[in-house]
């Protein structure tokens, strides 16, 4: 394929649009040099690490508008850690999963190789659809993703009809989520991500805003574990127990990337700065709206989930006609210093997807749509 030249004058200012890692503003890097003597490199149990912790829970409490009672905890190892928690720490005996994609499928997964729970009642459907997990007996949490990364759907967040009075937890991914999309925190019994999404930064972490039934269930299940007779293994790295006492203390069990928690605390100021959930929200609207609308009035591409209602404004997914090869054009964008627009290699759809997060600026969405126009007519006039 011969070598396409996007004129500079049509390109973005910053080209990189991933689904995580995601664009990571200069004033976190900025961050990061002002504590290169004297936070990097340092203890994480000291007092100048515990105070950029100790902010980070105050920023995402007021970002997330968790009610009064709820905790920011955090911890080591990403979301996919917080999955083997969550089957170690809070599932009791069942859970049921809602599964529309490959991340919303992993949860499900770790829950049925647990060998101390029974297996899992999954409610599934077909990817670019969404299927929350539907009232069951004798479960004891309800599962899903607030936004299937790997599919741009985005997905109700509420407590399923029943599961107070049952007494069954509500633990909801939002990895790709969090800081991109609106949510009603008290809906929800755990929700936890990985900040290197809508929140600029490494992975390595989980976060996650914890109602007190989760909390209580976390104490429980710990107990539980000292009693005759009962048969689960706690690690302690799957110990929500202790990561819940640690992060009272505004640290984690083990050395965290300090970096993370730099840049993380930053963008955290930023948002709030800036208005909060409802500013980055709208933003993220913005952004994915002008996607939509160049998909709906292309000729060779549409919006990959069909119903409008449930199409992400943090991953947007693109369908591309088959005459058209989206690897070539993902290249030929890539050659030009546009990034990370390809799609989830495990769907295997001829398509595009675009993150859209809050440190996304709109008019480099739009020049993405001019950009993207521009390879096809020069591979397939």
């Amino acid at each position: 394929m011969a070598t396409i030249t996007i004129p500079p004058s049509m390109l973005p200012e910053d080209g990189r649009f991933g689904s995580g890692p995601s664009k990571i503003r200069p004033e976190q890097v900025q961050a990061l040099d002002a504590g290169a003597t004297t936070v990097l490199g340092t203890s994480h149990r000291q007092s100048t690490i515990k105070q950029i912790v100790g902010s980070i829970r105050a920023g995402l409490a007021e970002f997330l508008r968790i009610p009064d009672d709820y905790e920011i905890v955090l911890g080591n190892g990403g979301a996919t850690a917080f999955w083997d928690m969550a089957c170690a720490s809070l599932i009791t005996r069942r859970a049921a999963f809602g599964v529309y994609g490959s991340f919303s499928a992993k949860f499900a997964d770790s829950a049925a190789s647990a060998p101390f729970l029974e297996d899992p009642v999954v409610y599934r459907c077909e990817p670019g659809d969404c299927r929350l997990p539907e009232y069951t007996e004798y479960v004891d949490a309800y599962c899903w993703a607030h936004n299937e990364t790997s599919t741009g759907v985005a997905a109700p967040v509420h407590r399923i009809a029943g599961s107070l009075e049952q007494g069954a937890l509500t633990i909801v991914d939002a990895t790709s989520a969090a800081g991109a999309l609106p949510v009603d925190i008290s809906q929800t019994d755990a929700y936890y991500f990985s900040p290197q999404k809508a929140f600029g930064s490494d992975g390595g972490l989980w976060i996650a805003a914890l109602s007190p039934a989760a909390i209580d269930r976390a104490y429980g299940i710990a107990q539980s574990t000292s009693l005759e007779g009962v048969l689960r293994w706690i690690p302690p790295f799957l110990s929500l127990k202790s990561a819940i006492e640690n992060s009272r203390k505004d640290q984690t069990l083990n050395t965290p990337a300090i970096a993370t928690l730099i840049m993380l605390n930053e963008q955290l100021q930023w948002l709030n700065n800036n208005g909060g959930m409802a500013w980055a929200t709208a933003r993220c609207a913005k952004n994915a709206s002008l996607l939509y609308q160049w998909a709906e009035q292309s000729d060779y591409a549409h919006p990959f989930v069909a119903d409008p209602a449930l199409r992400s404004n943090a991953v947007v997914t693109i369908d591309l006609d088959d005459r058209i090869n989206a690897k070539q054009v993902t290249a030929a964008l890539r050659e030009n210093g546009i990034l990370d627009t390809s799609g989830y290699r495990k769907l295997g759809r001829n398509q595009l997807r675009v993150g859209v997060f809050p440190s996304v600026e709109p008019a480099d969405v739009a020049a993405l749509t001019n950009c993207v126009d521009y390879v096809v007519g020069q591979l397939w006039e």
